[in-house]
C-alpha cells in the first residue's frame, strides 16, 4: 500500500471530466489559475507589510512620559497645594 500512482491520477482525472464536462474545464482551469495568481500576489503583498515590522531596531525601550499622556500627573492633596 504505496503513495498514489500514475493511474490514481488518471481515475480523479476522469472523476472530474465526468463531473464538469469538457465544456467547462477550460473555464474551470483558468478560474483555477487566476484564483491561485490573486493569491500569490495577496502574500507577497503580506509580506512586504511585514517585513519592515520584523526587523529589529537596536534602540532602548522609552519610558513614557507626561508628554505623551501615558503617566498621571502627580496627585495634589490639601497640603501640596500651591503656597501664596
Amino acid at each position: 500500500m504505496g503513495g498514489l500512482q500514475g493511474w490514481h491520477l488518471i481515475v480523479v482525472l476522469a472523476v472530474i471530466l465526468l463531473l464538469f464536462g469538457a465544456a467547462k474545464l477550460p473555464a474551470l482551469a483558468k478560474s483555477v489559475g487566476q484564483s491561485a495568481r490573486v493569491f500569490k500576489g495577496e502574500m507577497k503583498a503580506m509580506k512586504e507589510e511585514d517585513g519592515p515590522a520584523e526587523t529589529p531596531t537596536h534602540q532602548p525601550p522609552q519610558a513614557p512620559s507626561s508628554v505623551t499622556g501615558l503617566t498621571p500627573p502627580p496627585a495634589q492633596g490639601p497640603s501640596q497645594g500651591p503656597t501664596p
